[in-house]
C-alpha cells in the first residue's frame, strides 16, 4: 500500500480514537442527575405558570431532573395525595415545597411530610411554604423551615442584601431589588437557621427589614428557604432562579462545577 495512504489512514484512525475518548470522557464527566420533586398548589399564586418556570430554570442551570406534583386547588386547604404515604419521598434526592396551605393542620398528614426530611431528605422551601401547615399550638413546620413567619404587608419592591458573602450559595450572587413583592415578617429565628440575605421594604409610613434567605438543619436533612417568590415575574427572574438552584445544590451537597451544568433530558 502506498506509504502516503497508510500515513493518512493512521492519522485518521488516531483522530477517531481520540475523539471517541473525548466523547466518552465528556459523558463520564457528567454526573447522574439529581431527582427533584416540585410540589405546587394552594392559595393566592400563579402556580400553574410558576411550576413550569421553576422546572425550566433549574434544569437549564444544573444537573437536576424536576418532576411535578401539582394541585389545581386554589384554597388554603389544598392537599396532596402523595403525602398520605409515609414513604412518599422515596426515589427523590430533594423536595421543593411551593405550597400555600395554611389551613391543612392534620397532625398525621404533616408528620408524614416532616418525617421524610427529619430522616435526611433535603428540602427547598419557597415563599408561601413558610406560611403552610400551621399546626395549632405547635411549631413543627416552623422548626423545619427555620423561621416562623405570620404575615406580610403591601406589595412593594424589596431591596435584597446578602449578609453572608462567603457562603457557597451566595458567594457569586449580587444584591438586587425585586419588582413589587411580599416581604414576610420574622417572628422567630430558630437556632438551627443561618441567615444569608435580608430584605428591606419601604412602605412609606415605615421601613421593614427581615431575613429573606437562609439555610436550616432539620434532623438529618439540609434545608434551604427563601420567602421571595410571590409574583410570577420574580419566579422567572434569572437572579431568583440562580439563587434557588444554588440553594437546591447546597441542600443536596452537590454545589460544585460537576452539577452546575444544564440537565438534558434523554431523547425518546
Amino acid at each position: 500500500m502506498n506509504r502516503t495512504i497508510v500515513c493518512s489512514l493512521l492519522v485518521l484512525a488516531n483522530s477517531v480514537f481520540a475523539n471517541g475518548l473525548s466523547a466518552q470522557d465528556a459523558a463520564k464527566s457528567k454526573p447522574k442527575p439529581l431527582k427533584a420533586l416540585l410540589v405546587t398548589g394552594g392559595c393566592c399564586h400563579e402556580y400553574a405558570k410558576q411550576k413550569d418556570l421553576l422546572k425550566a430554570g433549574i434544569e437549564s442551570r444544573a444537573m437536576v431532573e424536576v418532576s411535578h406534583v401539582h394541585s389545581a386547588d386554589t384554597s388554603t386547604k389544598a392537599k396532596f395525595a402523595i403525602y398520605d404515604d409515609p414513604n412518599w419521598a422515596n426515589g427523590y434526592d430533594i423536595i421543593l415545597h411551593d405550597e400555600c396551605t395554611s389551613h391543612v393542620v392534620e397532625q398525621p398528614y404533616v408528620d408524614n411530610i416532616l418525617n421524610a426530611h427529619k430522616n435526611g431528605v433535603p428540602a427547598v422551601n419557597l415563599h408561601c411554604a413558610m406560611h403552610s401547615y400551621r399546626l395549632p399550638e405547635k411549631d413543627d413546620w416552623f422548626q423545619f423551615v427555620g423561621i416562623q413567619s405570620s404575615q406580610h404587608d403591601a406589595q412593594k419592591p424589596i431591596e435584597i442584601a446578602f449578609i453572608d458573602r462567603e457562603h457557597p450559595i451566595t458567594k457569586p450572587l449580587e444584591n438586587w431589588t425585586t419588582v413589587n413583592e411580599e416581604l414576610y415578617n420574622n417572628l422567630k429565628l430558630f437556632p438551627t437557621a443561618k441567615p444569608l440575605a435580608r430584605g428591606r421594604q419601604d412602605l412609606g409610613t415605615r421601613v421593614d427589614d427581615y431575613v429573606v434567605v437562609w439555610t436550616n438543619q432539620f434532623g438529618k436533612g439540609r434545608v434551604f428557604s427563601t420567602t421571595l417568590g410571590h409574583n410570577t415575574e420574580t419566579v422567572g427572574d434569572p437572579r431568583y432562579l440562580d439563587l434557588v438552584t444554588r440553594g437546591l445544590l447546597w441542600a443536596t451537597d452537590k454545589l460544585n462545577p460537576e452539577y452546575l451544568q444544564p440537565f438534558a433530558a434523554p431523547k425518546k
